[in-house]
C-alpha cells in the first residue's frame, strides 16, 4: 500500500463517525425506545454496550419510568463486566436511596457478589492460587453484606444461595487463621500463634478448619510451657478429631520439631527441592 497513513487516518475518520452516529441515534430514541435497546444488549450478554445505555438513560431520564429498574440493571451489567467495585458502589446507592423499593434484596445480593468475586483476576482463574491465603477483606465484606440479605430479608429467592456463600466465606475466613498462625509458628511467635488457633475454636466453630486450630493451640501451647492449656486442647482434639494428622493412635500429640535439619539439596534449592516439613498444620485433601 502506498500510503498506510493515509489509510489509517481514513479508518480512523470512519470509526469517530460511527460512535457519532451511534450517539446521534441514541438521542433520537425516546424512554421506551432505550430501555427496550438496553433489555436486548443485556440478553446479548453485551455488558459493555448495556452499561453505556443505562448511563444514558438515567442521564437522560432521571425521573423516568424505567429509572429505578435501569438503577438495577446498572449493578448487574457493571458486575457481568467484571467492574466490581462500580457494582457495588452503584448497589449502595441504590440502597441508600431505595431502602424500601421491593427489589432492594436483590441489589444486597448484587453488592455481596461483588465483593465476592472482588480480586478473582484472570491469574487466579487459570492458575491454582489457595484463596485462604490471600487478603481476607473483600471475603469479610462479602460476608456482611450476605448476612445483611439473609437477616432483613429471609424469604428473599436469593436467601438460600446467600446463606450457600456464607458457609464457604466462613470456612475460608477460618483456614485464613489457620493459614496466619503457621506463619508465626515459622517465626517462633507461638503466642500469636495460639491466639489465632483460640480465634478459630471460638468464632469459626463446626467449620473444617477447627481441628487444625486445635492442633495449633497445642504445639503452641507446648512450646510455651503452658501444659495445662496444651492439655486441655490436646483433650478436645482427640475427643472430636482422634484421626488428626497430629496424633498417634493413642491419642499422643506429634509435636513438630523448630530444629529442622535441611537436607544440603534443600539449602542449595532454597527450599524448593525437598522442603523441609512444615511447622504449621493444613489436614486439607492434597489436591492433585
Amino acid at each position: 500500500m502506498k500510503h498506510p497513513l493515509l489509510y489509517l487516518l481514513l479508518i480512523s475518520c470512519l470509526l469517530l463517525n460511527a460512535c457519532a452516529s451511534k450517539e446521534e441515534n441514541d438521542l433520537d430514541l425516546d424512554e421506551d425506545q432505550l430501555y427496550n435497546k438496553v433489555l436486548q444488549q443485556l440478553e446479548r450478554g453485551r455488558y459493555d454496550l448495556a452499561v453505556e445505555s443505562l448511563e444514558a438513560l438515567e442521564a437522560r431520564f432521571p425521573f423516568g419510568t424505567y429509572a429505578e429498574q435501569s438503577q438495577l440493571h446498572l449493578i448487574y451489567a457493571y458486575y457481568r463486566k467484571g467492574e466490581n467495585e462500580a457494582a457495588a458502589a452503584a448497589a449502595e446507592r441504590f440502597i441508600r436511596l431505595h431502602p424500601q423499593h421491593p427489589n432492594v434484596d436483590y441489589a444486597y445480593y448484587l453488592k455481596g457478589l461483588s465483593s465476592f468475586t472482588e480480586g478473582h483476576g484472570l491469574f487466579e482463574r487459570f492458575l491454582p492460587t489457595d484463596l485462604t491465603t490471600r487478603d481476607p477483606g473483600a471475603a469479610r465484606d462479602s460476608f456482611a453484606e450476605f448476612y445483611q440479605l439473609v437477616s432483613r430479608f429471609p424469604d428473599s429467592p436469593y436467601a438460600a444461595d446467600a446463606e450457600k456463600r456464607m458457609i464457604y466465606l466462613r470456612n475460608l475466613l477460618a483456614r485464613y487463621e489457620v493459614h496466619v498462625a503457621n506463619y508465626y509458628f515459622k517465626r517462633g511467635a507461638y503466642l500469636a500463634a495460639a491466639n489465632r488457633g483460640r480465634y478459630v475454636v471460638e468464632n469459626f466453630q463446626k467449620t473444617p478448619a477447627v481441628p487444625d486450630a486445635l492442633a495449633v493451640m497445642t504445639q503452641a501451647y507446648l512450646l510455651l510451657g503452658y501444659d495445662e492449656l496444651a492439655r486441655d486442647a490436646l483433650t478436645v482434639l482427640y475427643t472430636n478429631y482422634p484421626n488428626h494428622s497430629a496424633l498417634t493412635p493413642s491419642g499422643e500429640f506429634k509435636i513438630k520439631s523448630t530444629n529442622i535439619t535441611h537436607s544440603w539439596i534443600s539449602t542449595l534449592s532454597a527450599g524448593l527441592i525437598d522442603p523441609p516439613p512444615p511447622l504449621g498444620f493444613d489436614s486439607r485433601p492434597k489436591k492433585r
